[in-house]
Formats: C-alpha cells, structure tokens, sequence
C-alpha cells in the first residue's frame, strides 16, 4: 500500500515508495522468502526468518520483476462454487495467507495475475492447478515456485475445513479492501493484507489509540508504571494496544480493563495458538469489555522468533503514539520504537535508573533519537503531550491512577474482592514482588500443597505466571499497585511503624 492508502493498489517490495524493513519479515527487492524456521506441520506465513534477523532471501518462492505494478483487486460477494470450493472472496484471502509461503506480495502478484483470490483457488483446484497459476504468474512476468503451487493447491482441497474453523472460533476476517480495516494500517508502505479478528472491530479504528509496550523482565515499578499509564490513557478515552506479552505488555492490557476501557492486543502466533497461554484469560477479558484480539496469522500458526517483529510493527501501526516502558539492551519493544518513528508516529519512553537493565534501551533511544523519542516526566505530563488531558478529568472508575502525576495504578482490592480467601492471600503475597514456594509459605502460613493448588487456580484466571521458580503478578493483578506494608512472620502483617 503506498501511503495515501487508496484501497486496492498494492505494490511489490521493488517499487518506489515501497520501504520494507527485514522487521516485518518482508525482504527488500523482488524476492519473497520462505520462513524456515516454522514446523512443517504449521500452517502460516512465510514472510520472515524465524530468527528474526538475518538474509530474509534463503529460499525463493516467487520473483517478481521490480516494475511490475499490480492491478487493482477488490473482493466480489459471489455464492458457493461447484466442487471443493464453498467460500466467498474473504474467505479466499484467508486461506491463501494460511498457505506456508504467500506474504503480502506473493498475494497480490496471485490476484493480479488470476483476477481474485476465488479464481486462485479454483484455478489450483483444478486439473494441473499448480502449473496453470505458475503460467498465470509467468504471464506477468514474475515466476512461482513449483513447492508454493502444490501448497496453495492442497489449500484450495482443504479450504472449507479452514473456513469452518475459523467460523468455528468465532473469528471475523478482515481484508484490506474491507471498510472496517483499520485505517492507520492502511497508511503503511505495505500493510498486513488480512486480519483475523475476535472482538469488536470498532476498536481497531478508534479516534485516538496509544501502544504501550515493554520487556517481558519488567520489574515491579515497571508494571505500575505501565498501568497507571494504561489506567489513564483508557479513562481519557483512547485505545490502548499492545502485545498481549507477559510484563509491561500485560499489565497495560489489565489496567485498561481494569477501568472499563477498550485495549487491542496483538498477536505474534494464531488465535488457537495464543502466546502466551498464562493471557488467554485476559484474551477473553478485553474481548467482553469492547476491545479486540488480532493476528495477522492463520488460527494455528504457533509463536516463532520471526513472527514477534511483524507484531510489533502492526502493533505500533495501530497507534497515534507509543509509549515505551522498560527495554532491556536487545527488547523487542525498541523494534516497536523503531517501527514508530518509521512510521511517523510519536514515540515516548519512560527512563530509568543507570544501574538498570531493563531500562538500557530506553535510555539508548532517547541519546540516539532527541527530538524523536520524548522523555516522560510523569503520567500527567505524557497526558498533556498526547492530547488526552482533558479526557483524564472525566470521572475515572479508580480515582487512584493519577495522584500528583505519579504513576499510581487501580486498586488491588477491587481485583481480590472476586477472590477466595486462599486466593486472595496468595496474589496478596505475591503483589509486592515475584516470590518463590518458600517465601509464599512464610508469607500465608499454607501448607506446600495448598499453595501450589491456590496458584494452579490463580494461573486459571490470569492473575499468575510462573517464570524461573518464581510466581508473579499477571493480567489485571499486575496493573495494581499494592497498599505499602511489611509481612511478619507466617502472614501477619506487620504494624507500620509509628509516622508512617
């Protein structure tokens, strides 16, 4: 798509005007890669090395001549076919970017070629289908690999089994000739063609929409920090989006939520393969508040290195703005920066103590973008330089986000009171800090195995993950900030001293 996002021209990674970064998994040239690192029982995209780095151009699958100019495509609404087929044009879309190997140019050069994703699939469908697409494709001068026509060919055999799943799962496809797509990615040199969306759509175009992002080591001030950002973001009005990640990531979903706004998570796996699993509740959460969960990727495409910068390049699409909290030296959300900045949108990040790793990269980024990427003073502060102040005064279902300007996140007690007694004591435990089997039994005073049963239903709802022997706040727990106390010996809370 060139940036004035006339809906149907596409052009190939060649053409002027057409800035592709190996990030998105898109080489540069006429090239479209294969991604090696998938499994060969998945069924996805191949735009990108799973590394995430390196020569995108390892396997050719279809070359496209650099002037080529790809021929306006738009969806028909048209009834069953006879034979295999049963799908509409949408559908066709869908399945063709489930096919191992087809990106963004690989999909226009086959519908510029046949006319429609429809006539893609009839065409392999049919009697020497996948040597009858190469000859179309060679008819415009470009050459499809002979593994890429077998593909999409078992794809058209097998299309009414994918468009069934998806139906199944409630999943509403988005193509690019859709009104609802939504509009910011449309101003992308080459944005993604389909989107496969749970949620309400309205979410993805709304009037202002900020991304929030950050590492997955988040500390425990990061998390405030990141909900009290996303907590008065949402109550301003915008959208909040993100990556669905455990750390930073989550605790700007939860917060939102948490105060009844809308937030947009962003896939790097399918929906049937959500990444990672300890947010499938709050996946679900964001969807019956009004928000949204999308993927550029087929239901089962499973989460790989090289599908995590093609993430975050729709997730800082979808924005007006960015916010970075916490970065460690090589954290993907500096990738969400970069992509920001390319893309002409704001960028704001949060600094951090010298002796801290996971603030090394913001620090980097505001020494080597000035100018670009702003400082944030303080949550009020970013308000103001969003354009949101005057949407923070509206009355905020927690009063707490905003005290003085300082990052101050929602209630825990609001998160605890749906709680049981056990599990309202253990996420207690562990809201000051990640804590290990030993300290959540000096902390409640519960047996091992009672402990371990509270925190396998904790990890139901969301509110814990476990990483490296500890358990931490997750999802709408995270975005809290806990009421200053110290822990006595087996639980009992210690009286403040005297002037605190």
């Amino acid at each position: 798509m060139g940036r004035d996002g006339a809906r149907g021209e596409w052009r190939t990674a060649g053409e002027p005007g057409a800035s592709v970064d190996q990030r998105s998994g898109i080489g540069p040239g006429a090239v479209i890669a294969r991604d090696s690192g998938r499994p060969e029982s998945a069924v996805g995209r191949g735009a990108g090395p799973a590394s995430g780095g390196g020569d995108p151009r390892g396997g050719s699958l279809a070359t496209l001549p650099a002037s080529a100019e790809f021929a306006e495509v738009r969806p028909r609404s048209a009834g069953p076919t006879h034979g295999a087929l049963s799908v509409d044009e949408v559908d066709a879309w869908a399945v063709l970017v489930a096919v191992d190997g087809i990106g963004p140019v690989t999909l226009a050069a086959l519908l510029a070629a046949l006319g429609s994703g429809r006539a893609v699939l009839e065409t392999a469908a049919g009697p020497r289908g996948p040597r009858r697409l190469a000859e179309a494709v060679a008819g415009r001068g470009g050459h499809l690999d002979a593994a890429l026509g077998r593909a999409i060919a078992d794809a058209a055999i097998a299309a009414p089994v994918l468009v069934a799943r998806v139906r199944a799962l409630g999943i509403e496809v988005l193509t690019i000739e859709s009104s609802d797509y939504p509009g910011r990615l449309r101003l992308l040199d080459l944005p993604p063609p389909v989107l496969f969306v749970r949620g309400d759509l309205a979410a993805l175009d709304p009037a202002r929409s900020v991304a929030i992002v950050g590492t997955r080591r988040a500390t425990e001030g990061g998390r405030r920090i990141a909900g009290a950002i996303g907590g008065a973001v949402s109550t301003a009005g915008a959208v909040v989006v993100s990556g669905l990640a455990v750390g930073i990531d989550g605790a700007a979903h939860a917060a939102a939520v948490a105060c009844g706004g809308r937030t947009v998570a962003v896939l790097g796996s399918g929906h049937e393969r959500l990444y990672p699993r300890a947010h499938g509740h709050l996946a679900d959460q964001i969807v019956a508040g009004g928000g949204a969960v999308i993927s550029e990727l087929a239901p089962d495409v499973g989460p790989v290195p090289g599908t995590f910068p093609r993430r975050n390049r729709v997730v800082s699409g979808l924005a007006d703005a960015t916010v970075i909290v916490e970065a460690g030296e090589r954290s993907g959300a500096l990738i969400t920066a970069s992509w920001a900045l390319e893309q002409g949108r704001e960028c704001f990040v949060v600094p951090g103590p010298l002796d801290s790793e996971q603030s090394v990269g913001c620090n980097r980024l505001l020494r080597l973008y000035p100018g670009q990427a702003r400082a944030v003073p303080s949550v009020a502060e970013l308000l103001e330089d969003l354009g949101l102040a005057g949407g923070a005064a509206r009355t905020s279902p927690d009063r707490r986000l905003l005290r003085g300007g300082r990052a101050v996140g929602p209630d825990p007690g609001a998160v605890l009171a749906g709680l049981g007694a056990a599990e309202a004591a253990v996420a207690r435990a562990i809201l000051p800090r990640a804590a290990t089997l030993e300290e959540l039994m000096d902390a409640t005073g519960f047996a091992p195995a009672t402990i371990l049963a509270v925190l396998t239903r904790l990890e139901g709802h969301g509110l814990v993950v476990a990483a490296l022997g500890r358990y931490a706040p997750a999802g709408t727990l995270a975005a809290t900030t806990p009421h200053p106390r110290r822990l006595g010996p087996r639980g009992a809370a210690a009286t403040p001293p005297a002037g605190r």
